[in-house]
C-alpha cells in the first residue's frame, strides 16, 4: 500500500529478458537495504517486487502480463520514473491509499501551462467514466491526484510546480501514455451498489 506522494525518481538503468518477463534496473537515490528485498515498491504506479540491489540500483521482475497492462511496455534506458516505499503503520498518509494495481492507461490530449502548473487533459475510455468523480483522488503513473474537470471525452488535472519539480509527470508531452489506477474507495462502493442492486432484483422476482 502506498499514498502517491512522491518524493524520489529513478532512472531506468537497463531491460533484460528474465524468463516469463523482464529484469527492470532502476537507478535512485531511494536508499534500498537489504531488509527491503522481498517488499514491494510503486514503480510508475505499478507494484513491483524488490529482487536484488547493489548500490543504487535496484532490480525488479515484470511479468509480461503488467508489460501487457501498463505503460511499462514503452520503457526505455534513461526514461524517468516515480519511486516510491511501501507505508508503514503510523505513516502519515498526505495523498490517498494507493495499491499500485494499475486499472488501465489513458492518453494524454493536451497539456495547457498556466505560470508554473500545468492543466493536463487525459482522454479516457468511455467504460472507466464511472469511477472517476470531479475533485476525487486519482492516480497518475503513482502520483496522487485531485480531478478538477470531467470532460466528455475523459478528464483534467491541475498539477502544481512542486508535484512537477519531484516526478516524471515534467516529463509527460501529448500523446503519452500513462498509469492510471483509481480510487480504490470509489471501487468498492460502486462494487457494493452493484451486487445491492442485483439482490434487490433477484429480491423483487421471488
Amino acid at each position: 500500500m502506498f499514498n502517491g506522494i512522491i518524493k524520489e525518481t529513478g532512472k531506468i538503468y537497463k531491460i533484460s529478458d528474465n524468463n516469463n518477463g523482464y529484469a527492470l534496473e532502476i537507478k535512485t537515490n531511494l536508499n534500498f537495504s537489504n531488509n527491503e528485498i522481498g517488499e514491494s515498491f510503486s514503480c510508475s504506479g505499478v507494484c513491483l517486487t524488490l529482487e536484488k540491489k547493489k548500490n543504487k540500483i535496484g532490480t525488479f521482475f515484470i511479468s509480461k502480463e503488467t508489460i501487457k497492462k501498463t505503460n511499462l511496455k514503452f520503457l526505455k534506458v534513461n526514461d524517468l520514473v516515480n519511486v516510491e516505499k511501501p507505508l508503514k503503520y503510523g505513516d502519515r498518509i498526505s495523498g490517498h491509499f494507493v495499491q499500485g494495481h494499475v486499472d488501465t492507461t489513458c492518453k494524454i490530449k493536451n497539456i495547457k501551462i498556466l505560470g508554473k502548473s500545468w492543466l493536463i487533459t487525459f482522454k479516457l475510455n468511455k467504460n472507466y467514466s464511472k469511477f472517476i468523480v470531479e475533485k476525487g483522488s486519482i492516480t497518475i503513473n503513482g502520483v496522487s491526484l485531485t480531478i478538477s474537470k470531467i470532460i466528455n471525452t475523459g478528464f483534467q488535472i491541475a498539477v502544481i510546480p512542486y508535484t512537477l519539480k519531484l516526478t516524471n509527470l515534467i516529463k509527460l508531452k501529448k500523446n503519452d501514455i500513462v498509469n492510471v489506477e483509481f480510487d480504490i474507495l470509489g471501487k468498492y462502493i460502486k462494487k457494493y451498489l452493484i451486487n445491492k442492486k442485483w439482490f434487490f432484483l433477484k429480491l423483487s422476482k421471488l
